[in-house]
């Protein structure tokens, strides 16, 4: 093996070797594969507040939401059980799959250029994982616990009236809090009137909606009181996905190790860069502060979810002893190594390109949305019948979604060519997202054949409204004559 420059050899020497170890586990399970329980101290500070405001604007929305109706439907419901959707007062069934699908790959190109763009800024301020655990269940914590050293000290201190008094409130604030969390979201599944009717009758009557409750309220509350970070580090994959769509130009929470490096503490009157120290003055302000338990300064990590709290312990620290702020705080990796500001690069503007498209699709689907979606089928097996007065008949299989909230009386008509349509049994009339079947025969006189194939068109009304057209086939005899 050839020997190395001496060039070479100088810039190693001058360079240290990073330890990265860090990134072999994560920082809530020690090496022994045991949890770690954090213990963040309470942050305060200029996004602390922010976050707050804007995490209690949610939480309001997030409550009164089942409440709100748009055209009579709530604002949003996912009925799993009746395999109803509702978003924004549109009502939308497994017919259409088509503009689910549409909807859920504009979603997730939204995600990704999102992320991109501004690494895991969602995670901070919106995720509801987030908004409930800092902004409700951490809030009682330090109400009845104390900060994170009285915390720590009351956990690992003697079991005594207090800590029993104190440990009791909290966890039946924390369920009772889940429970209504519980109820909260069972209304975005089976509506809020539904919900209040279940409460209202007999228990008796609905095990399975008590079922579902208990499963509800004991899932959050687990959650919410053991399990905590381990929902961001270990189960949710969006940390992960940071290693795929992340580069050196999405903005992140990033320490600014340029400035910062080399770390030493802090020595009043001291001139920090004649003595080679540079700004971070080692008090772990931003690790205390931190409730995934990581250190901001190894650089971006998963266990990270943009909460701020470091940015503003660190802005504190650097206010106290006098130096500028922002040594933590948002920015890329690219702007902090090399002072390059912010651009909107071309990887950015093909994400763009393609979530304008899938929005223009989806908007498209959703104006085209007819009220009904009807097929009209063939009997399959079944020939062509010779009526007594000369026409020809066939036999079809109709099935008819109503798509709207309201009841709707349906009748069919050819609309391109003459002839009649006979329907077998029971009329077309449809409740509110019913779907119809029924079998009619549609009738043509020789005359309207033009060939052994006939296009049929259908239109579909309720009352002089049409809805919708459908095309189907016609079969007549062989030896039919074109007009």
């Amino acid at each position: 093996m050839a020997p190395q420059p001496e060039h070479i050899k100088r810039d190693l020497a001058a360079k240290p070797i990073r330890d990265e170890s860090y990134r072999d586990a994560i920082s809530t399970v020690d090496k022994h594969g045991k949890r770690v329980w954090v213990y963040p101290k309470k942050p305060s500070g200029k996004f602390t507040n922010w976050r707050q405001w804007f995490g209690y604007a949610l939480l309001t929305l997030l409550f009164i939401g089942p409440f709100i109706r748009i055209g009579g439907e709530p604002l949003l419901m996912i009925n799993l059980v009746e395999r109803r959707f509702v978003f924004f007062g549109q009502v939308f069934w497994p017919q259409d799959f088509l503009i689910f699908v549409i909807g859920v790959l504009t979603f997730i190109i939204f995600v990704a250029l999102f992320t991109v763009a501004f690494g895991r800024l969602f995670c901070g301020w919106a995720c509801p994982q987030t908004v409930f655990m800092e902004m409700v269940f951490r809030r009682i914590e330090y109400a009845i616990e104390g900060d994170w050293k009285q915390q720590k000290a009351l956990n690992n201190g003697p079991m005594t009236n207090a800590k029993m008094g104190k440990k009791a409130l909290k966890h039946v604030l924390f369920f009772t809090i889940s429970f209504l969390i519980g109820n909260l979201f069972l209304m975005y599944i089976l509506g809020s009137d539904e919900v209040f009717r279940i409460v209202r009758e007999p228990m008796s009557q609905h095990w399975g909606g008590l079922l579902a409750m208990g499963v509800f309220s004991g899932a959050f509350y687990g959650n919410f009181a053991f399990f905590r970070e381990q929902a961001c580090t270990t189960v949710c994959p969006y940390g992960r996905l940071q290693g795929v769509l992340l580069d050196r130009k999405s903005i992140v929470i990033a320490y600014d190790h340029v400035r910062g490096e080399a770390r030493g503490l802090f020595r009043k009157g001291e001139d920090r860069a004649e003595v080679g120290k540079g700004d971070c003055i080692q008090c772990s302000a931003c690790v205390h502060v931190c409730p995934t338990g990581i250190d901001i300064r190894n650089g971006t990590q998963l266990e990270c979810v943009n909460c701020t709290a470091c940015i503003d312990a660190c802005d504190h620290m650097m206010t106290s002893v006098g130096l500028p702020t922002g040594l933590i705080r948002y920015a890329s990796e690219e702007e902090v190594a090399e002072k390059k500001p912010f651009r909107f690069n071309a990887r950015l503007k093909a994400y763009t390109v393609v979530l304008v498209v899938l929005i223009g699709a989806l908007t498209t689907l959703i104006a085209m949305r007819t009220d009904t979606e009807t097929t009209i089928l063939r009997t399959p097996g079944m020939l062509y019948q010779t009526r007594e007065d000369g026409r020809i008949s066939n036999l079809y299989a109709i099935k008819t979604v109503n798509k709207t909230p309201n009841d709707l009386p349906l009748r069919l008509e050819l609309m391109n060519v003459k002839g009649d349509i006979e329907l077998i049994g029971r009329t077309l009339d449809l409740k509110g997202g019913e779907l119809g079947r029924a079998e009619t025969f549609i009738i043509l006189s020789k005359d309207q054949l033009t060939g052994m194939k006939t296009k049929v068109v259908v239109g579909i009304f309720s009352g002089d409204e049409l809805l919708e057209e459908v095309s189907t086939s016609f079969v007549g005899p062989m030896n039919t004559v074109s007009k």
